[in-house]
Protein backbone atom coordinates (compact mmCIF):
# COMPACT_ATOMS: atom_id res chain seq x y z
CA UNK A 1 0.00 0.00 0.00
CA UNK A 2 1.35 3.56 -0.69
CA UNK A 3 2.27 5.76 1.86
CA UNK A 4 -0.42 7.72 3.44
CA UNK A 5 -1.00 11.19 2.88
CA UNK A 6 -2.45 13.02 5.39
CA UNK A 7 -4.35 16.35 5.11
CA UNK A 8 -4.41 18.43 8.29
CA UNK A 9 -7.77 20.27 8.71
CA UNK A 10 -11.44 19.97 8.55
CA UNK A 11 -13.73 21.60 6.45
CA UNK A 12 -17.48 21.50 5.69
CA UNK A 13 -19.31 18.28 5.09
CA UNK A 14 -20.14 18.72 1.06
CA UNK A 15 -23.94 17.54 0.72
CA UNK A 16 -25.21 15.12 -1.20
CA UNK A 17 -26.60 15.83 -4.81
CA UNK A 18 -29.77 14.87 -3.13
CA UNK A 19 -29.55 18.69 -2.20
CA UNK A 20 -29.44 19.55 -6.20
CA UNK A 21 -32.25 18.15 -7.15
CA UNK A 22 -34.78 19.49 -4.15
CA UNK A 23 -35.71 23.20 -3.84
CA UNK A 24 -32.94 23.24 -0.78
CA UNK A 25 -29.62 24.48 -1.54
CA UNK A 26 -26.03 24.67 0.67
CA UNK A 27 -25.46 28.07 2.32
CA UNK A 28 -22.26 28.79 2.77
CA UNK A 29 -21.24 29.32 6.93
CA UNK A 30 -17.81 29.38 7.28
CA UNK A 31 -17.87 27.41 10.91
CA UNK A 32 -17.64 23.47 11.14
CA UNK A 33 -19.49 23.77 14.69
CA UNK A 34 -22.47 22.18 15.12
CA UNK A 35 -25.67 24.93 14.78
CA UNK A 36 -28.24 24.48 17.02
CA UNK A 37 -31.14 27.17 16.40
CA UNK A 38 -32.54 29.79 13.96
CA UNK A 39 -34.59 32.04 13.83
CA UNK A 40 -36.38 34.50 10.47
CA UNK A 41 -37.98 37.19 11.22
CA UNK A 42 -38.36 37.87 7.47
CA UNK A 43 -37.18 36.54 4.15
CA UNK A 44 -34.38 38.38 4.50
CA UNK A 45 -33.13 38.91 8.24
CA UNK A 46 -32.14 36.03 10.54
CA UNK A 47 -30.05 34.58 12.90
CA UNK A 48 -27.94 31.33 13.79
CA UNK A 49 -26.75 30.63 17.73
CA UNK A 50 -24.74 27.53 18.00
CA UNK A 51 -21.78 25.32 19.27
CA UNK A 52 -18.93 27.51 20.95
CA UNK A 53 -20.83 30.61 20.75
CA UNK A 54 -21.62 31.00 17.65
CA UNK A 55 -23.71 33.43 16.13
CA UNK A 56 -24.62 34.11 12.53
CA UNK A 57 -26.57 37.04 11.02
CA UNK A 58 -27.83 37.33 7.35
CA UNK A 59 -29.67 40.60 5.77
CA UNK A 60 -30.38 39.14 2.74
CA UNK A 61 -31.78 35.78 3.22
CA UNK A 62 -28.42 33.52 3.96
CA UNK A 63 -26.89 34.75 0.72
CA UNK A 64 -24.13 35.77 2.97
CA UNK A 65 -23.91 34.90 6.73
CA UNK A 66 -21.56 37.06 9.22
CA UNK A 67 -20.52 35.75 12.26
CA UNK A 68 -20.98 38.12 15.27
CA UNK A 69 -19.16 38.82 18.47
CA UNK A 70 -21.26 36.47 21.55
CA UNK A 71 -18.57 37.17 23.96
CA UNK A 72 -18.58 33.90 24.75
CA UNK A 73 -17.83 30.07 24.12
CA UNK A 74 -20.46 28.34 25.52
CA UNK A 75 -22.46 26.59 23.75
CA UNK A 76 -25.88 28.35 22.23
CA UNK A 77 -29.17 26.56 21.96
CA UNK A 78 -31.73 28.92 21.14
CA UNK A 79 -33.04 32.03 19.91
CA UNK A 80 -35.74 33.84 19.38
CA UNK A 81 -35.76 37.77 17.53
CA UNK A 82 -39.02 39.64 17.12
CA UNK A 83 -37.85 42.30 15.09
CA UNK A 84 -34.60 42.95 12.82
CA UNK A 85 -33.40 44.47 15.84
CA UNK A 86 -34.59 42.84 19.11
CA UNK A 87 -33.06 38.96 19.73
CA UNK A 88 -32.36 36.53 22.51
CA UNK A 89 -30.03 33.54 22.60
CA UNK A 90 -29.92 31.23 25.13
CA UNK A 91 -27.81 28.78 25.82
CA UNK A 92 -25.52 26.51 28.29
CA UNK A 93 -24.96 26.92 32.06
CA UNK A 94 -28.02 29.72 32.11
CA UNK A 95 -26.30 31.87 29.74
CA UNK A 96 -28.55 34.79 28.13
CA UNK A 97 -27.51 37.18 25.50
CA UNK A 98 -29.63 39.82 24.38
CA UNK A 99 -29.44 42.27 21.45
CA UNK A 100 -31.37 45.49 20.67
CA UNK A 101 -29.15 46.38 17.20
CA UNK A 102 -29.62 43.29 15.25
CA UNK A 103 -26.04 41.40 16.49
CA UNK A 104 -24.03 44.32 16.07
CA UNK A 105 -23.71 44.03 19.86
CA UNK A 106 -24.56 41.24 22.56
CA UNK A 107 -25.15 41.59 26.03
CA UNK A 108 -25.52 39.35 28.77
CA UNK A 109 -28.31 39.01 30.98
CA UNK A 110 -28.53 37.64 34.34
CA UNK A 111 -30.90 34.31 34.39
CA UNK A 112 -30.35 33.42 37.96
CA UNK A 113 -29.45 29.94 36.65
CA UNK A 114 -26.74 27.19 35.88
CA UNK A 115 -28.91 24.85 33.89
CA UNK A 116 -28.77 24.65 30.33
CA UNK A 117 -31.36 26.62 28.59
CA UNK A 118 -32.53 25.26 25.43
CA UNK A 119 -35.13 27.33 23.78
CA UNK A 120 -36.77 30.74 24.23
CA UNK A 121 -39.85 32.60 22.68
CA UNK A 122 -40.24 35.75 22.54
CA UNK A 123 -43.58 37.29 21.44
CA UNK A 124 -42.90 41.42 21.62
CA UNK A 125 -39.28 42.91 22.50
CA UNK A 126 -40.38 42.81 26.24
CA UNK A 127 -42.37 39.51 26.86
CA UNK A 128 -40.48 35.98 26.67
CA UNK A 129 -40.04 32.88 28.23
CA UNK A 130 -37.17 30.54 27.92
CA UNK A 131 -36.41 26.69 29.44
CA UNK A 132 -34.03 24.35 30.12
CA UNK A 133 -32.60 21.30 32.64
CA UNK A 134 -34.68 20.04 35.41
CA UNK A 135 -37.80 21.85 33.99
CA UNK A 136 -36.56 25.18 34.71
CA UNK A 137 -38.89 27.94 33.12
CA UNK A 138 -37.77 31.02 33.27
CA UNK A 139 -40.14 34.80 32.36
CA UNK A 140 -39.36 38.25 31.59
CA UNK A 141 -42.06 40.77 31.42
CA UNK A 142 -38.90 43.86 30.43
CA UNK A 143 -36.74 42.19 27.29
CA UNK A 144 -34.71 40.50 29.79
CA UNK A 145 -33.67 43.06 32.35
CA UNK A 146 -35.11 41.11 34.70
CA UNK A 147 -35.74 36.83 34.62
CA UNK A 148 -38.11 35.28 37.33
CA UNK A 149 -38.25 31.63 38.02
CA UNK A 150 -42.16 30.42 37.30
CA UNK A 151 -43.21 26.72 38.48
CA UNK A 152 -43.23 23.80 36.35
CA UNK A 153 -43.95 21.13 38.31
CA UNK A 154 -41.53 18.95 36.50
CA UNK A 155 -37.73 17.99 37.07
CA UNK A 156 -37.66 16.77 33.08
CA UNK A 157 -35.82 18.94 30.68
CA UNK A 158 -37.71 20.92 28.70
CA UNK A 159 -36.48 21.12 24.95
CA UNK A 160 -38.77 23.65 23.49
CA UNK A 161 -41.21 26.40 23.96
CA UNK A 162 -43.64 28.53 21.60
CA UNK A 163 -45.60 31.54 22.88
CA UNK A 164 -48.27 32.96 20.09
CA UNK A 165 -49.48 35.49 22.37
CA UNK A 166 -47.88 37.41 25.90
CA UNK A 167 -50.27 34.72 27.44
CA UNK A 168 -50.48 31.50 25.59
CA UNK A 169 -47.37 29.07 25.52
CA UNK A 170 -46.35 25.40 25.68
CA UNK A 171 -43.63 23.60 26.50
CA UNK A 172 -42.42 20.05 25.11
CA UNK A 173 -39.12 18.23 26.74
CA UNK A 174 -38.30 15.12 27.98
CA UNK A 175 -40.37 11.67 28.36
CA UNK A 176 -43.56 13.04 26.20
CA UNK A 177 -43.61 16.33 28.79
CA UNK A 178 -46.06 18.53 27.50
CA UNK A 179 -46.81 22.24 29.76
CA UNK A 180 -49.44 24.69 28.42
CA UNK A 181 -50.24 28.20 30.37
CA UNK A 182 -52.77 30.46 29.13
CA UNK A 183 -51.42 33.26 32.14
CA UNK A 184 -48.11 34.23 30.70
CA UNK A 185 -46.78 31.19 32.96
CA UNK A 186 -48.42 31.83 36.28
CA UNK A 187 -49.65 28.71 35.94
CA UNK A 188 -48.58 25.50 33.98
CA UNK A 189 -50.47 22.62 33.30
CA UNK A 190 -49.81 18.81 32.07
CA UNK A 191 -51.20 17.72 29.03
CA UNK A 192 -51.58 14.37 28.11
CA UNK A 193 -49.30 13.51 25.22
CA UNK A 194 -49.46 9.93 24.60
CA UNK A 195 -46.20 9.28 24.28
CA UNK A 196 -42.69 8.79 25.92
CA UNK A 197 -40.39 10.01 23.30
CA UNK A 198 -38.39 12.77 23.89
CA UNK A 199 -39.91 16.04 22.70
CA UNK A 200 -37.83 18.34 21.22
CA UNK A 201 -39.82 21.14 19.63
CA UNK A 202 -42.99 23.39 19.03
CA UNK A 203 -44.62 25.45 17.06
CA UNK A 204 -48.30 27.02 17.36
CA UNK A 205 -49.89 29.61 14.61
CA UNK A 206 -52.18 30.88 17.07
CA UNK A 207 -53.51 29.58 20.42
CA UNK A 208 -55.49 26.43 19.16
CA UNK A 209 -53.51 25.08 16.78
CA UNK A 210 -49.64 23.55 16.97
CA UNK A 211 -47.41 20.87 16.36
CA UNK A 212 -44.96 19.05 18.26
CA UNK A 213 -42.33 16.90 16.45
CA UNK A 214 -39.69 14.40 18.89
CA UNK A 215 -38.27 10.73 19.02
CA UNK A 216 -38.54 8.24 16.62
CA UNK A 217 -40.89 10.41 14.63
CA UNK A 218 -43.33 11.31 16.89
CA UNK A 219 -45.58 14.20 15.39
CA UNK A 220 -48.23 15.73 17.67
CA UNK A 221 -50.94 18.08 16.41
CA UNK A 222 -53.85 19.97 18.20
CA UNK A 223 -56.76 22.12 17.10
CA UNK A 224 -57.75 23.18 20.53
CA UNK A 225 -54.70 24.17 22.20
CA UNK A 226 -53.58 21.38 23.45
CA UNK A 227 -56.62 20.13 25.15
CA UNK A 228 -56.48 16.85 22.87
CA UNK A 229 -53.09 15.99 21.27
CA UNK A 230 -53.56 13.61 18.00
CA UNK A 231 -50.37 11.32 16.95
CA UNK A 232 -49.78 11.97 12.86
CA UNK A 233 -48.17 9.58 10.65
CA UNK A 234 -44.58 10.44 9.89
CA UNK A 235 -43.83 7.24 7.79
CA UNK A 236 -40.27 7.98 9.85
CA UNK A 237 -38.81 6.89 13.08
CA UNK A 238 -35.73 9.33 12.84
CA UNK A 239 -35.95 12.07 15.88
CA UNK A 240 -37.23 15.04 14.83
CA UNK A 241 -35.49 17.84 16.18
CA UNK A 242 -37.21 20.87 14.51
CA UNK A 243 -40.64 22.03 13.38
CA UNK A 244 -41.97 25.81 11.64
CA UNK A 245 -45.58 26.49 10.87
CA UNK A 246 -46.29 29.60 9.21
CA UNK A 247 -50.08 28.70 8.78
CA UNK A 248 -52.30 26.17 9.73
CA UNK A 249 -51.59 23.79 6.64
CA UNK A 250 -48.29 24.72 5.82
CA UNK A 251 -45.36 23.27 8.08
CA UNK A 252 -41.70 21.70 7.78
CA UNK A 253 -39.59 19.26 10.59
CA UNK A 254 -36.32 18.55 10.27
CA UNK A 255 -34.36 15.78 12.06
CA UNK A 256 -31.73 13.93 11.93
CA UNK A 257 -29.48 11.94 8.83
CA UNK A 258 -31.04 14.80 6.87
CA UNK A 259 -34.94 14.18 7.48
CA UNK A 260 -36.60 16.82 6.02
CA UNK A 261 -40.80 16.25 6.45
CA UNK A 262 -43.05 19.06 4.59
CA UNK A 263 -46.92 19.01 5.05
CA UNK A 264 -49.27 21.75 3.06
CA UNK A 265 -52.62 20.14 4.52
CA UNK A 266 -52.04 20.73 8.66
CA UNK A 267 -50.25 17.06 8.90
CA UNK A 268 -52.78 14.82 7.64
CA UNK A 269 -49.88 13.88 5.01
CA UNK A 270 -46.13 14.59 5.90
CA UNK A 271 -44.07 14.08 2.89
CA UNK A 272 -40.11 13.67 2.66
CA UNK A 273 -38.21 16.21 0.61
CA UNK A 274 -34.65 14.76 1.54
CA UNK A 275 -33.45 11.80 3.00
CA UNK A 276 -30.48 9.70 2.90
CA UNK A 277 -28.11 12.76 3.31
CA UNK A 278 -26.84 11.77 6.96
CA UNK A 279 -26.66 15.04 8.43
CA UNK A 280 -28.20 16.14 11.40
CA UNK A 281 -30.52 18.79 11.17
CA UNK A 282 -31.37 20.70 14.33
CA UNK A 283 -34.02 23.53 13.72
CA UNK A 284 -35.74 24.82 11.02
CA UNK A 285 -37.60 28.53 10.49
CA UNK A 286 -40.03 29.23 8.16
CA UNK A 287 -41.10 33.42 7.43
CA UNK A 288 -44.06 32.19 5.09
CA UNK A 289 -44.81 29.46 2.47
CA UNK A 290 -41.99 29.56 0.84
CA UNK A 291 -38.81 30.85 2.60
CA UNK A 292 -37.29 28.20 4.98
CA UNK A 293 -33.96 27.78 6.74
CA UNK A 294 -32.35 24.79 8.50
CA UNK A 295 -29.72 24.43 10.60
CA UNK A 296 -27.67 21.47 11.77
CA UNK A 297 -23.87 19.43 12.30
CA UNK A 298 -21.32 20.91 11.25
CA UNK A 299 -22.00 24.58 10.26
CA UNK A 300 -24.53 22.64 8.17
CA UNK A 301 -27.62 25.68 6.79
CA UNK A 302 -29.62 25.12 3.83
CA UNK A 303 -31.90 27.43 2.49
CA UNK A 304 -35.38 26.71 0.40
CA UNK A 305 -37.46 29.80 -1.49
CA UNK A 306 -39.99 27.25 -2.63
CA UNK A 307 -41.12 25.05 0.54
CA UNK A 308 -38.33 22.90 -0.51
CA UNK A 309 -40.23 21.49 -3.15
CA UNK A 310 -38.50 20.02 -5.91
CA UNK A 311 -37.56 22.00 -8.60
CA UNK A 312 -39.15 21.41 -12.15
CA UNK A 313 -35.88 21.85 -14.12
CA UNK A 314 -33.61 18.80 -14.34
CA UNK A 315 -30.62 21.23 -14.35
CA UNK A 316 -27.93 20.16 -12.11
CA UNK A 317 -27.66 23.38 -9.71
CA UNK A 318 -24.78 21.51 -7.44
CA UNK A 319 -21.60 23.77 -7.98
CA UNK A 320 -18.12 21.67 -9.44
CA UNK A 321 -15.45 21.44 -6.75
CA UNK A 322 -12.51 23.54 -7.62
CA UNK A 323 -10.38 20.92 -6.06
CA UNK A 324 -9.81 17.26 -4.87
CA UNK A 325 -10.65 16.68 -1.34
CA UNK A 326 -11.43 14.27 0.71
CA UNK A 327 -13.52 15.51 4.12
CA UNK A 328 -12.85 14.34 7.95
CA UNK A 329 -15.97 11.76 8.81
CA UNK A 330 -18.82 12.36 10.73
CA UNK A 331 -19.74 11.29 12.96
CA UNK A 332 -16.28 11.03 14.31
CA UNK A 333 -15.57 8.68 16.97
CA UNK A 334 -18.39 6.36 16.00
CA UNK A 335 -20.27 3.42 16.06
CA UNK A 336 -21.03 1.32 14.05
CA UNK A 337 -21.44 3.31 11.15
CA UNK A 338 -19.82 6.85 10.20
CA UNK A 339 -20.20 9.37 6.87
CA UNK A 340 -17.03 9.65 4.62
CA UNK A 341 -17.43 12.91 2.00
CA UNK A 342 -15.31 13.79 -0.67
CA UNK A 343 -15.41 16.24 -3.51
CA UNK A 344 -14.27 15.82 -7.15
CA UNK A 345 -13.21 18.61 -9.11
CA UNK A 346 -13.06 16.35 -13.01
CA UNK A 347 -14.42 13.02 -14.20
CA UNK A 348 -12.93 10.03 -13.59
CA UNK A 349 -12.28 6.50 -11.99
CA UNK A 350 -12.11 6.51 -8.18
CA UNK A 351 -11.28 4.44 -5.12
CA UNK A 352 -11.82 4.64 -2.09
CA UNK A 353 -10.72 2.18 0.56
CA UNK A 354 -10.59 1.27 3.99
CA UNK A 355 -7.63 -0.16 6.08
CA UNK A 356 -6.39 -1.37 9.62
CA UNK A 357 -3.50 0.41 11.40
CA UNK A 358 -1.50 -2.55 9.83
CA UNK A 359 -1.75 -1.26 6.33
CA UNK A 360 -4.23 -4.01 5.45
CA UNK A 361 -7.02 -3.63 3.68
CA UNK A 362 -11.03 -3.75 5.37
CA UNK A 363 -13.47 -2.31 2.76
CA UNK A 364 -13.58 -1.08 -0.77
CA UNK A 365 -16.87 1.58 -0.34
CA UNK A 366 -16.29 2.78 -3.94
CA UNK A 367 -14.25 1.25 -6.93
CA UNK A 368 -15.90 3.22 -10.23
CA UNK A 369 -16.06 6.11 -12.74
CA UNK A 370 -17.40 9.13 -11.46
CA UNK A 371 -18.64 12.47 -12.78
CA UNK A 372 -17.38 15.63 -11.16
CA UNK A 373 -19.55 16.18 -7.55
CA UNK A 374 -19.91 15.93 -3.92
CA UNK A 375 -20.17 12.75 -2.94
CA UNK A 376 -20.82 11.04 0.43
CA UNK A 377 -20.89 6.99 1.32
CA UNK A 378 -21.44 5.37 4.65
CA UNK A 379 -18.79 3.31 6.13
CA UNK A 380 -20.51 0.39 8.48
CA UNK A 381 -18.31 -0.97 11.19
CA UNK A 382 -20.32 -3.54 12.40
CA UNK A 383 -18.01 -6.45 12.04
CA UNK A 384 -14.80 -4.60 12.83
CA UNK A 385 -12.96 -4.12 16.30
CA UNK A 386 -12.69 -0.69 18.27
CA UNK A 387 -9.10 0.90 16.97
CA UNK A 388 -7.87 3.36 14.65
CA UNK A 389 -8.54 3.11 10.83
CA UNK A 390 -7.60 4.81 7.90
CA UNK A 391 -9.58 5.76 4.70
CA UNK A 392 -8.41 7.20 1.49
CA UNK A 393 -9.52 8.06 -1.62
CA UNK A 394 -7.55 8.29 -4.78
CA UNK A 395 -8.54 9.43 -8.05
CA UNK A 396 -6.75 10.76 -11.23
CA UNK A 397 -3.36 10.48 -9.23
CA UNK A 398 -4.67 12.52 -5.60
CA UNK A 399 -3.99 10.38 -3.07
CA UNK A 400 -5.47 11.28 0.16
CA UNK A 401 -6.18 9.47 3.70
CA UNK A 402 -7.73 9.99 6.83
CA UNK A 403 -7.38 8.72 10.12
CA UNK A 404 -11.24 7.74 11.96
CA UNK A 405 -11.68 5.70 14.95
CA UNK A 406 -14.29 3.11 16.01
CA UNK A 407 -15.32 2.88 19.51
CA UNK A 408 -17.40 -0.24 20.44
Amino acid sequence: MNKFTFIIFYVLLILNAAFAQTGWLRQASNTTDSLNAVCFTDADNGTVAGAGGTILHTTNGGVTWISQSSGTTKHLNGVSFTDANNGTVTGANGIILHTTNGGASWVSQSSGTTEHLYSVSFTDSSNGTAVGAGGIILRTTNAGAKWVSQTSNTIDTLRGVDFTDSSNGTAVGVGGTILHTTNAGALWVSQASGVSDTLHSVSFIDANNGTITGGNGVILHTTNGGAAWVSQVSDTTATLNGVSFTDANNGTAVGVNGTILRTTNGGSTWVPQIDSTFLHLFAVSFTDTKNGTAVGVLGTILRTTNGGVTAVSNKNHSSIPADFALLQNYPNPFNPSTLISYQLPKDGFVTVKVYDILGNEVKTLTNGYKTAGNYSVSFDASNLASGIYFYQLRSNGFISTKKMMLLK
